[in-house]
């Protein structure tokens, strides 16, 4: 290798350490968005304090699956489902039910939770003159509590209903029986996350709901924030290391192409014929008979035919086809003498013709056919 190719190579090794170094060092990640009220998500409106907290104390899980695999078989469970992103389906809300009807509880926080589990809101209004949302809210003793309610509408109860909370303008939260098991609805999502879960009474009032019958196991709905779960490349891996993933296969392609390398054995040689794939031929031919070129066709079969006969049998190429009679046929001995001159007679014919027909275009050039395989053969 002389001395050119090498200082080369070491300008392009230091080229690609740079932008590789240059790459790495001025990727800056975009913090990462997490939807509103999830137990993971550290951001002001997530719930992972919370969270955290449950799962040191007793026992706590995030439940990531469709509802119908909830365990109806365990009793006494309560299924936190804090600010929902969507109305589930009519099947789904139905599993829901099911699982209340076995004997568990579902905690329901949402600003507005009409449409769910048969759930009625009436809306108010504010004295909107108050510069702060806080309220005074009051349990089923009475005891009076300072909290944060941002909702503009109160839970409508019906009969059998539990008042859990409420305040001047109306329930805040309310327990109704399902089958063997219970709903709670409140209508302060707010009050479990990250960034107001410990101003004023949230945390008491908090643990007030969750309390509710005494759960053995706490499950926090994720599958009203994201649905299923579904693991990709993106979410795998770090993004910093995607890039250099990125960035080696592109510069291994260019290596490649500045190499001059092949993708595949070079098995057989390029000749002239390759230029000419059975696509071209078809497509030739589609023109010819769309165009009504027969004549030319034939012409172009003919002479194709010629240059065979010249090439296999001798034959000069030079000679009119009526003549070609005392050469043919000592090679296709199968024909009569007669039926050759025939046939050679009428093909010289139709070459000079003006124009032919469709007809005759198929008639002669299924003999010239039948003559190049013979020559071939």
């Amino acid at each position: 290798m002389n001395a050119s190719k090498i200082r080369g190579w070491f300008w392009f090794a230091i080229l690609l350490l740079l932008f590789i170094g240059v790459s790495y060092f001025s990727f800056t990640p975009k913090p990462k968005v997490y939807p509103n009220y999830v137990s993971t998500s550290p951001a002001p409106t997530g719930t992972k304090a919370l969270f955290t907290y449950l799962k040191k104390e007793k026992g706590v899980k995030s439940w990531n699956h469709s509802p119908n695999l909830l365990p109806n078989w365990d009793k006494n469970q309560m299924l936190v489902m804090v600010g929902p992103a969507f109305t589930p389906e009519k099947e789904l809300m139905q599993a829901y039910a099911d699982y209340m009807n076995a004997g568990n509880t579902i905690l329901l926080l949402q600003t507005n939770p009409k449409g769910m589990f048969d759930l009625e809101a009436d809306f108010i209004e504010k004295d909107h003159a108050e510069s702060e949302n806080w309220t005074r809210v009051k349990d089923q003793n009475h005891k009076s509590y300072k909290a944060e309610v941002n909702s503009d509408v109160r839970i409508r109860t019906v009969k059998g209903d539990e008042l859990l909370l409420s305040d001047p303008y109306g329930p805040i939260a309310i327990k109704r029986t399902y089958g063997k098991g219970h709903l709670i609805a409140a209508i302060t999502p707010e009050w479990l996350t990250n960034d107001k879960l410990l101003k004023k009474d949230h945390l008491p009032l908090s643990f007030q709901l969750l309390n509710q019958d005494n759960p053995d196991t706490l499950l926090f709905d994720e599958y009203t924030h994201v649905g299923e779960n579904e693991s990709s490349i993106l979410t795998v891996y770090p993004m910093w290391f995607l890039v250099l993933i990125f960035q080696g296969i592109f510069l291994i392609m260019l290596w490649l192409w500045y190499k001059g390398k092949r993708f595949g054995p070079l098995l057989s040689p390029r000749e002239e014929w390759v230029r000419f794939s059975d696509e071209g031929i078809q497509a030739i031919a589609a023109w010819y008979l769309k165009g009504r070129r027969y004549q030319d066709s034939l012409q172009i079969q003919a002479d194709y035919v010629k240059v065979l006969l010249q090439e296999h049998w001798h034959v000069p190429y030079s000679k009119e086809w009526q003549d070609l009679t005392p050469y043919i046929e000592r090679k296709w001995i199968k024909i009569p003498s007669h039926e050759m001159k025939t046939f050679l007679n009428g093909l010289a014919a139709i070459l000079n013709k003006e124009k032919i027909n469709k007809q005759e275009y198929l008639l002669w050039s299924r003999k010239l056919e039948e003559l190049r395989n013979e020559v071939e053969s």
